[in-house]
């Protein structure tokens, strides 16, 4: 939205309560500077729209999301992490991580959430601390991975390496080789539950997520609960 003011990471603004709309969508335009997706991701809400679309707020009504007693890793899953089938690593190539979940053909779907503008406010975000990736590599070559945003009460920046607590936000992940892309999230999974985080929110339902151990909150739930770990904004 031209002439919106951009919000850096210590800036806060109100949505409307999701908890009163009457569908997924919460608002609509602005931008995506630091303090404004935040802010979102702490009143329950994320950008989700297509290209050519005003940025649309969304807070989905079921939400989607992983507890740590939940976490489901298959019998072939531990094998393959065993065995180091990938090498996983954390936040060495965010930007790839991203654009490849941008650019990867997924079924059933003609094109990618994931604009040119997106891309930047994520790198920015990556950048500032706030948002991170895990990375499988095999052979030299990115497998597959996924991002996300982690935040601790009232949007403190937490790292991967020991902070305590918090939410993790999941984004997007993508797979070039079978089971990159798990490899990578249940990695990441395990570590961020070693360090305490409530829960990561997988925000929508897909059947990749349920077989992780996944489940549905309705949208009440998952404010009551997001609010409880990080504070009510």
């Amino acid at each position: 939205m031209s002439g919106f003011p951009y919000l850096s990471p210590d800036e806060f603004i109100r949505f409307p309560n999701p908890a009163k709309a009457a569908g997924d969508v919460v608002a609509f335009s602005g931008n995506l500077s630091p303090g404004m997706l935040i802010s979102a991701y702490l009143q329950g809400i994320f950008p989700w729209y297509n290209e050519g679309e005003p940025i649309l707020w969304q807070s989905p009504d079921p939400r989607f999301v992983l507890f740590p007693e939940k976490l489901h890793v298959s019998q072939s899953m531990r094998k393959i992490l065993r065995q180091g089938v990938f090498d996983i690593c954390f936040d060495t190539a965010f930007s790839q991580v991203i654009r490849n979940c941008a650019e990867t053909t997924r079924k059933g779907q003609d094109g990618t959430w994931l604009t040119a503008e997106m891309i930047n406010a994520y790198c920015e975000m990556h950048r500032l601390g706030y948002a991170h990736s895990a990375e499988a590599w095999q052979d030299g070559r990115l497998a597959g991975g996924c991002y996300g945003i982690l935040l601790g009460p009232q949007g403190k920046r937490l790292s991967l390496n020991g902070d305590s607590g918090g939410v993790f936000f999941g984004e997007s992940m993508f797979a070039h080789k079978p089971n990159a892309s798990k490899a990578a999230f249940l990695t990441l999974a395990q570590k961020l539950f070693a360090q305490n985080i409530a829960f990561i929110d997988c925000q929508v339902w897909t059947v990749h997520l349920a077989s992780l151990g996944g489940e549905s909150l309705s949208r009440n739930a998952y404010l009551q609960l997001l609010f409880t770990h990080l504070g009510k904004p």
